[in-house]
């Protein structure tokens, strides 16, 4: 298999009685119409266009696939689903498919919420080899995987191009020397070379990862002598340096009287950022002038490499239909689905697609061109520890209390015990 490894099959504890006992077997009656309870967040942010389409279009076609079973989607707001998800789970009353933040996955798996997937879906490692290779990482926990890549997002460099201009180049910067080369055409003027808006591991893993350091090891035992060693030193470094110099704005130690990327970006007050594929779209609406220049994340020894977001699909344990709702996974994962919802402004997971999703939504091939190297953060039910441990030591480097190798041997050691805790 490309990129994947799986474990053995084993039986799942249900960790903390968020399952109830009694729920039903797995198996579906074939001679009975089942309906299944899909919980999502399509519609966050009143985006009908996404929920029209799976409703009007996908959910139409899949039960015309397959006879005698229905769909029921039911659309939530993203900051309620967590929470709903969480009450309804010790309240033993979870639908049968949920589009799940990656962020979400190995937490509820953890407690015995989300089915593994891998030995108990028929076709599952088919499923897992077609798509990006990062995606698939952010649905695994404990050696095992507990979902299958949904839509997928990633962040690449955005540049102005009049900002380019003003620092006498003629292309986005390709390597952090060029980066370096960036800031330098821009010193004495009005312009940042580069501005964030924090030091989460969304923000740093791409400088890190491409400078050739890492946050931990592969089987996810220690984080010292990885995200303290000299490569992952060095990516954020160059963060570190770029800001000394007057040239990334405190915006990313979390001033939040800064001006946001999504304006500074487009208003010539920065001249890069990194960010996702939904900005095209707030641009056009709100800056219809502006022409954003999208190119891979700067290289260094490591590389040009940046981090995972979107959404995986999910089955609950406590689903009384597995094989009906392993068949909509299947589903998921088509050229009708993957497409269909492309058109709908979310990124497919699968590489085999990215041609044709080009051809629907043109800028989305630079952001497919950097989801073949694009990795997952730490897959751990406590990753959102990870980014305050990550922010608090690092804020102090940026202000100069501390070296930046020190500040992430702190972060590593607070790491170490989140990892000592979940092995």
């Amino acid at each position: 298999m490309r990129h994947t490894r799986f474990a053995a099959a084993g039986a799942i504890a249900l960790v903390g009685g968020l399952v109830l006992s009694g729920c039903a077997a797995s198996g579906d009656d074939s001679n009975d119409q089942i309906t299944l309870t899909f919980w999502g967040t399509y519609g966050n942010g009143g985006n009908s266009a996404q929920t029209d389409v799976l409703e009007n279009e996908l959910i139409p076609a899949f039960e015309k696939e397959n006879p005698g079973i229905q769909v029921e989607y039911v659309d939530m707001p993203y900051d309620g689903l967590k929470q709903k998800l969480t009450t309804s789970a010790a309240g033993g009353e979870l639908p049968d498919l949920i589009r799940s933040d990656i962020g979400w996955v190995a937490q509820f798996a953890e407690l015995g919420v989300f089915k593994q997937l891998d030995g108990t879906m028929s076709g599952f490692e088919e499923l897992a080899d077609a798509v990006y290779p990062g995606t698939l990482e952010t649905t695994s926990w404990n050696g095992h995987y507990y979902g299958i890549p949904l839509n997928t997002n990633t962040r690449v460099l955005v540049t102005n191009s009049a900002a380019l201009e003003a620092a006498g180049l003629s292309a986005p910067p390709a390597t952090f020397d060029e980066m370096k080369q960036l800031a330098a055409g821009l010193s004495g003027t009005d312009t940042y070379a580069f501005a964030d808006s924090g030091l989460s591991a969304w923000n740093v893993m791409p400088w890190i990862w491409s400078a050739g350091g890492d946050i931990a090891d592969a089987d996810l035992s220690t984080s010292t002598g990885y995200l303290n060693s000299p490569e992952s030193v060095a990516g954020i470094q160059l963060l570190v340096d770029l800001y000394k110099e007057g040239q990334v704005p405190n915006l990313i130690t979390g001033n939040s009287g800064a001006t946001g990327t999504s304006d500074g970006l487009p208003s010539g007050q920065y001249a890069s950022i990194l960010d996702g594929p939904w900005m095209q779209d707030i641009w056009a609406g709100q800056y219809p002038d502006f022409e954003p220049v999208y190119s891979a994340v700067p290289a260094g020894s490591g590389g040009s490499i940046s981090v995972v977001g979107g959404e995986s699909l999910v089955v609950t344990e406590s689903t009384a239909h597995a094989e009906a709702a392993y068949k909509f996974l299947e589903f998921s994962q088509s050229e009708t689905y993957q497409l269909g919802m492309a058109k709908a402004g979310q990124m497919s997971v699968k590489p085999e697609f990215a041609q044709k999703q080009a051809d629907l939504v043109p800028y989305f091939a630079t952001f497919a061109d950097q989801l073949e190297t694009a990795r997952a953060r730490l897959p751990i039910p406590q990753a959102g520890e990870v980014d305050t441990i990550l922010n608090d030591e690092l804020v102090p480097a940026f202000e100069g209390d501390v070296t930046v190798e020190d500040a992430l041997t702190a972060a590593a050691a607070k790491i170490d015990e989140l990892l000592a805790a979940d092995n």
